[in-house]
């Protein structure tokens, strides 16, 4: 070893030994004449001491070393002297005077400074992974969650499972999201695909008989990304035979509570049991964040009866019971705010000690308004209502309810409330292909008492599923599965997968259990997740070595990067030379997600009052986009024809003090458009998108589509859905 001891080890007890150390300097400080260097290594901080009157050829080396020089220091221990203990390192009361310096590297000077008090731009941090991950709080998140996974591996092994890795070269079975593809250079125009999970193959290893099985898998989806989402990821895995559900969630619920009592000594409270119906109910979604009140009252019954029409015509109203005092601009906010998020509005009443105070109240008896005080349990406060489609409902109140706690201080922080939501519905409608469509994946086990209406009343089938959730994050999803053919057969039917389909796309696993596969269930339970949850993250690429960006990228290593010819002919591939258009890649889009568009075809237009014209829509319809560079990356904003954007706001919503507007040359590198022609939908270009609020005023909205003489009209509604771009305040005036 070139090191006797790390750099985080050495105390008081070490004092007056020899130890040689190896690691970066972090930061170098002459004083009187004296070297002071922060020898760093993934352990802590070593002070090394270079003195001439000790030893002059060692001080003379010493002057030359820059910040991240790579060094091995040998030398005596001694203590500090009085006045200069650091009672905030460990390694504070001492210092390694150097007898012998040797650099073992040198360095430039760092794009980045290696120090938690200073962060750099996301784009700068992953395109210099490598410097980002020497700064000491990123070595103790992943070695955080190195404790984690081992946490895991230790009680998984204690309960009987033993760990067997599954294939990363698969068979394509299309379901959930798309595949990454592999193509085969050796069977031509054949392709593998890269595992979504390791779903099948655990399966598979319960028809062999392994009975208890785990994994620590990589899962690949080719989808859109967000903050916990990537192109890859990690999850605990795990299965078993002869299990039913309740087996499965109590042999979950122990392993969180080991993990959590070893990583962070946190003892657990017992994780409460939802239906997917109670959920729904009470918190408007599968994932209800347990951590403060809020729950959702229907009162649709009652305020039917009322002469409120907003409220006759609706299919169902609920409300929340705000118990806080807040001033009527913050209720006209969450008005807006509701608009933004899909609703038509958001109606209010003040509870006072008289009974309710509003505008609308007029519209409600006395008697339907002591009836709505006492199905709400209202004393004091507000209540807010949404009358709308029932899914629409529950969406916007689950969003106000997570609004409402967490800017009134209602979340405690480092609190981890679990809780498990089962009893899903098997089959969802499919509005758009008229037909029935599977709801998680095609192998769940229907409730026992559910199997014969299957087929006759497939709405009404609730499966053997089972969701854990923490702070209204699902953290992972599981079932007990189909483990008989005649079962299977009749859940592909209800989907409309025939015999032959079944057999082309599952073959291979519906071919084992002819051979007695056993009753068995598992669960996929995200591992990226957990650890950031566990440290307070929402982002989970502060806890991955080597993350993407959003648009799917690593700025470090340039993937996904071109192919050479003699590879492209190797995998008998060729590809034309014809990119997609602006307008081809927006009409995909469109149609894939069945959006109604209209393509205007028009005369050149180069202003928004011009393109207002041509198109036959008024100036505020015209959704402008703006493309601006900040810390080399680019960024879009998207307002209404009739704003202006605020550069100065932009800076401070995303954190870009040198956000400036990007030159034409860089708009047409960046979209392939002119200046003045793009789309505001930042997500075919791979570029993060604010759309300001200015635009969600409007039910229709009209654009550029990357040409001067063409432009697509839409609903606002599906704009926001399809293309993700945030929804904030920047627009001047």
């Amino acid at each position: 070893m070139l090191r006797t001891h790390t750099c985080g080890e050495l105390n008081q007890k070490n004092i007056g030994k020899k130890a040689i150390l190896c690691g970066w300097a972090q930061s170098r400080r002459d004083h009187g004449g004296i070297i002071f260097i922060d020898l760093r290594d993934r352990y802590g901080l070593t002070q090394a001491v270079f003195d001439p009157s000790h030893n002059r050829e060692v001080h003379k080396k010493a002057e030359s070393l820059g910040r991240e020089f790579v060094l091995k220091v040998e030398g005596k221990i001694r203590k500090r002297p009085e006045g200069m203990r650091n009672p905030d390192l460990k390694t504070g009361d001492i210092e390694l005077l150097a007898d012998h310096l040797e650099i073992l590297n040198e360095s430039e000077t760092p794009p980045i400074e290696i120090e938690d008090r200073v962060v750099a731009s996301e784009e700068t941090r992953l395109k210099y992974r490598y410097l980002d991950l020497r700064r000491p709080i990123m070595q103790s998140r992943l070695a955080f969650r190195h404790t984690v996974t081992e946490s895991a591996r230790e009680y998984l092994s204690k309960n009987g499972f033993i760990e067997i890795e599954t294939p990363i070269l698969i068979r394509s079975t299309p379901e959930g999201a798309r595949d990454y593809v592999v193509p085969s250079r050796i069977h031509a125009r054949k392709f593998y695909a890269l595992p979504q999970s390791p779903q099948i193959y655990k399966q598979i290893l319960m028809i062999a008989g392994m009975d208890r099985y785990f994994q620590i898998a990589r899962c690949l989806r080719d989808e859109d990304l967000r903050a916990d989402r990537q192109p890859e990821h990690t999850q605990i895995d795990l299965e078993m035979s002869f299990v039913e559900q309740e087996d499965v969630m109590n042999l979950v619920e122990g392993m969180y509570k080991h993990i959590f009592k070893k990583v962070l000594r946190v003892d657990l409270e017992e994780f409460p049991r939802l239906t997917h119906d109670q959920s729904m109910d009470l918190y408007g979604t599968d994932k209800p964040d347990l951590r403060f009140g809020l729950m959702l009252t229907n009162v649709t019954d009652i305020c039917k009866r009322s002469d409120f029409n907003v409220f006759k015509d609706a299919e169902s109203i609920k409300c929340i019971n705000f118990e806080k005092e807040i001033s009527r601009n913050e209720i006209d906010q969450l008005i807006e705010w509701s608009k933004t998020q899909g609703a038509k509005g958001l109606a209010w009443m003040k509870v006072t000690e008289g009974g309710l105070e509003s505008s609308i109240t007029k519209y409600f008896t006395e008697e339907i308004q002591h009836e709505i005080i006492s199905k709400t349990k209202a004393k004091r406060g507000f209540l807010f209502f949404i009358a709308d489609k029932k899914a629409k409902t529950n969406e916007i109140l689950s969003k106000l309810r997570e609004k409402l706690a967490s800017e009134h201080g209602m979340i405690k922080e480092n609190q981890f409330r679990f809780c498990w939501v089962t009893d899903f519905p098997m089959f969802e409608w499919k509005e758009d292909e008229n037909k029935w469509d599977f709801n998680h994946n095609p192998f769940c086990m229907p409730k026992k008492e559910h199997i014969e209406i299957m087929e006759k009343n497939p709405e009404k089938v609730k499966g053997e599923l089972y969701d854990i959730v923490l702070n209204g994050i699902e953290l992972g999803s599981g079932a007990i599965r189909i483990n008989r053919p005649a079962i299977q057969e009749k859940a592909f039917g209800v989907v409309g997968i025939d015999r032959e389909s079944a057999k082309k796309r599952f073959g291979f696993l519906l071919e084992a259990y002819r051979y007695g596969g056993p009753p068995h269930g598992g669960m996929g339970l995200g591992l990226d997740r957990l650890v950031a949850l566990m440290q307070g993250f929402n982002d989970i690429r502060e806890v991955i070595a080597f993350p993407k960006t959003k648009a799917a990228e690593n700025p470090m290593d340039g993937s996904p990067s071109e192919l050479e010819q003699r590879q492209l002919i190797e995998l008998h591939l060729k590809f034309e030379n014809k990119q997609p258009t602006a307008i081809e890649r927006l009409k995909g889009i469109l149609e894939n997600n069945k959006a109604e568009y209209e393509i205007i075809e028009h005369k050149a237009a180069f202003t928004s009052q011009e393109a207002a014209e041509a198109r036959g829509t008024e100036l505020k319809q015209g959704a402008r986009a703006l493309i601006l560079k900040s810390s080399g990356k680019y960024i879009m904003g998207v307002t209404s024809a009739q704003k202006e954007a605020d550069l100065e706001k932009l800076k401070k919503i995303t954190n870009s003090n040198d956000l400036r507007l990007a030159t034409p040359k860089e708009v047409e590198a960046a979209t392939g458009c002119s200046i003045g022609s793009v789309p505001p939908t930042g997500i075919i270009f791979g570029i993060e998108t604010y759309v300001d609020k200015s635009l969600t005023e409007n039910s229709m909205i009209a654009f550029n589509a990357g040409s001067h003489t063409r432009s697509i009209k839409m609903k606002l509604e599906d704009y926001v859905a399809i293309f993700k771009g945030k929804i904030c305040d920047f627009s001047k005036g």
